[in-house]
């Protein structure tokens, strides 16, 4: 984290522009994007160190930053540039207004799953089974804000029938092994209601290594947290989300 910090702060001062600029002060229309350029081409060379290949450039939300995509090992990984060429940051951004990962965020849409390969035999079903949209949900019965996601989920199918969510234990914690267990033995939404309440579930009823199974897919597919999102375009959003933005995210991978 120290190595990131100080590799930012010395981009904001090595830049050729001045971070003290008043309103109307600057290239052209008073952007630093004016000023500054870079393509494909340029951005191989400069990174040509770190092998793969350079799949686009842009401008990073963050001002002084090119954002640049590269890949490598089967996957697309966003790196950012300053302005000044001469520093390259490898790691997570926050926008601090709201807590988002845009790093993070960006990779997920850059490296969707294929949501076909994602067993769904086991899964719970919320909302109405003909749904035009069904969302994946890796969710543990013993996460708090897996709770706090599920009543938004149900909301969400309140709201809007034309959406369904097709729940997936994941029992992370150790805690959550036997609850998943009977959870999935007797296929019962009401028994994660009841869970998520904070209610002491009967013993299971059979042996399923289905929890087990879960966890290994999700590593596959590199869900590391709960709960995480599956939409339908194979987007991967991990985290707490109020109803609005569930929505919000939904229809804007399903457009």
């Amino acid at each position: 984290m120290q190595t990131i910090i100080i590799t930012l702060l010395l981009a904001v001062f090595a830049s050729p522009v001045s971070a003290f600029m008043t309103e109307g002060e600057g290239c052209g229309t008073g952007s630093c994007i004016d000023c500054h350029a870079l393509d494909k081409t340029e951005a191989a060379e400069i990174l040509k160190s770190l092998g793969g290949e350079v799949a686009a450039v842009d401008h990073a939300e963050v001002p002084g930053l090119w954002r640049i995509e590269m890949k490598a090992q089967g996957k697309t990984i966003p790196l950012y540039l300053d302005y000044s060429k001469s520093y390259m940051i490898a790691g997570d951004v926050i926008r601090l207004k709201d807590r988002k990962n845009i790093t993070d965020q960006r990779f997920q849409e850059l490296n969707p799953v294929d949501t076909a390969a994602i067993p769904l035999d086991d899964a719970l079903l919320l909302g109405d089974k003909n749904a035009k949209t069904k969302v994946i949900v890796f969710t543990d019965p013993h996460c708090p804000y897996c709770s706090k996601l599920h009543s938004e989920m149900k909301s969400a199918v309140s709201e809007r029938p034309d959406i369904a969510f097709l729940i997936k234990l994941l029992p992370f914690k150790t805690s959550s092994k036997k609850p998943t267990q009977t959870i999935l033995c007797n296929k019962s939404l009401a028994l994660l209601d009841d869970s998520f309440a904070g209610k002491q579930l009967p013993p299971p009823l059979c042996e399923t290594d289905q929890g087990e199974q879960n966890i290994l897919k999700a590593r596959e597919l590199g869900i590391r947290s709960t709960p995480t999102l599956v939409l339908p375009n194979g987007q991967i959003a991990p985290g707490f989300k109020k109803v609005k933005d569930l929505l919000k995210l939904i229809d804007q991978t399903t457009m």
